[in-house]
């Protein structure tokens, strides 16, 4: 008894405060999420540019989603790859090459004279995203230790990573609305180029120390199989199951993943640890943060047309809707740390869904009247602020209990459940909007689906990560 009254009275351990950075620390700091925010902002400066952009190059309505997909299919199929290639050959080195790549591609997309060379520049973009990403993530907590420091280095990129979806509507409608669309891509390659001049200087090359060797049938079968299933469930909602290009590519992307799943569970260095995802918090935490990422970008995808479309706004005051969402999830973001100290990760993580989820059904109440656009504005701001909390949440959900020697595999997870999530939620549900008949049914379907699933994961979240009473 003595001992619990001890206890029980003792002061509380304080947090350790983090050493203040130096010069050449901040600017590392700077160059490596400013690669990461310019990848987050790729995902939505061009969507509300798409009305504007289809006509100027002879796009259909229903190719306009390949404008986004274009993007998304290499950059989060070639994900694990590139990340496991920097760990062999140098992550500073592959970090580079992409930036590289990204900017030429963005440029090509700038000047894109027809369908096919915007969709080229695209999808290049896609590849050089792919190799940023991991690589930057991986310099980021090489160069600062662990403890205080890569933990605030983390906080930052990872705000500026759900912040850049956002802005990037916000800036899209400026920029289209003065200087036509081409000056979204314009913006990304000047972007590139900024940090690639001074990445070099300040970067510091970093390889793993036991040099794993490339889990090659692994990367093969994972990078096949995603691509081959995103393009399926894409064109299927365009043309339905039945065209023989479809069914062989679902075929084939079911039988890769699970040929990946065979040859990782066998694997001496596979690039995914199997064990790891057998753990409830991480397998649970990453439905959680795959459902968020996928369902938000959805909504902010078909709320785009419907604001320009059925509403007829102008892309800048669509990008001024979306500058409230942006400013609510700012808020949000100083608040949900403070929840989650109050609640836990695990229950914020299920709230916060179920806010999500509630929300988003909210928007099945917009109609052609000018009352729509507040509706529209309040509910998805709203909605963004739950998807906040979600994120952080389930971040910390997912590495709580990892031992320090396994922090950086489930860290690997995080980021790439960030990235799939932002990628397959366009193709697999936007696409029902941009194919249907009238524009006003296609978003209200795609928002009632959306809203569905989001409250079907936060249930099974919430039975997933169901811890026993003492």
């Amino acid at each position: 008894m003595a001992i619990d009254t001890a206890t029980s009275t003792a002061p509380l351990p304080q947090p350790p405060t983090a050493p203040r950075l130096s010069g050449r620390a901040k600017l590392v700091l700077f160059v490596l999420c400013a690669a990461q925010f310019m990848v987050a902002l790729d995902f939505s400066v061009l969507n509300v540019a798409l009305p504007v952009l289809g006509p100027d190059l002879g796009m259909s309505t229903s190719a306009l989603q390949w404008a986004v997909t274009a993007f998304a299919l290499p950059s989060g199929g070639f994900l694990l790859l590139f990340g496991r290639i920097g760990d062999l050959y140098g992550r500073r080195r592959i970090f580079l090459t992409g930036l590289a790549l990204f900017g030429a591609a963005s440029l090509l997309a700038t000047f894109a004279w027809d369908p096919a060379s915007f969709l080229a520049g695209r999808a290049l973009q896609g590849v050089g995203a792919a190799a940023i990403v991991p690589t930057g993530m991986s310099l980021l907590t090489t160069t600062f230790p662990e403890g205080p420091q890569r933990d605030r280095a983390l906080g930052i990129s990872g705000t500026l990573l759900s912040l850049g979806f956002t802005i990037g509507m916000v800036l899209g409608g400026v920029l289209t609305d003065t200087l036509g669309w081409r000056s979204t891509m314009g913006l990304l390659t000047v972007f590139a180029l900024i940090v690639l001049a001074l990445a070099p200087g300040l970067l510091r090359e970093s390889r793993t120390p036991d040099q794993p060797r490339l889990d090659v049938p692994g990367a093969v079968t994972v990078t096949g199989g995603l691509l081959a299933l995103i393009y399926a469930l894409s064109t299927a909602a365009e043309v339905g199951f039945g065209r023989a290009d479809v069914l062989v590519t679902l075929l084939a992307g079911l039988a890769l993943l699970t040929a990946f799943g065979r040859i990782e569970s066998r694997s001496a260095q596979p690039l995914v640890s199997l064990p790891m995802l057998r753990r409830r918090t991480i397998a649970w935490g990453n439905v959680g943060g795959l459902i968020t990422f996928s369902m938000m970008t959805t909504v902010v995808f078909v709320l785009t047309l419907y604001l320009q479309d059925v509403l007829h706004l102008s892309a800048f005051r669509t990008g001024l809707v979306f500058g409230v969402q942006g400013g609510l999830s700012a808020v949000a973001g100083a608040y949900v740390p403070k929840v989650v100290g109050r609640f836990g990760a695990r229950r914020t993580l299920v709230g916060s869904l179920v806010g999500q989820g509630v929300l988003v059904a909210a928007l099945l109440g917009i109609g052609t009247g000018g009352a729509s656009v507040w509706l529209a504005t309040a509910a998805v701001s709203l909605a963004s602020m739950c998807h906040l909390g979600a994120i952080i949440s389930y971040g910390l959900t997912v590495t709580s209990g990892v031992p320090n020697a396994e922090q950086g595999l489930a860290t690997g997870l995080v980021t790439s459940t960030q990235q799939v999530g932002m990628t397959v939620g366009i193709p697999l549900l936007g696409v029902l909007a941009t194919t249907s008949t009238d524009l006003l049914t296609g978003v209200r379907t795609v928002i009632a689906l959306d809203a569905a699933l989001v409250l079907v994961a936060a249930a099974l979240v919430a039975i997933g990560l169901r811890t026993r009473r003492a």
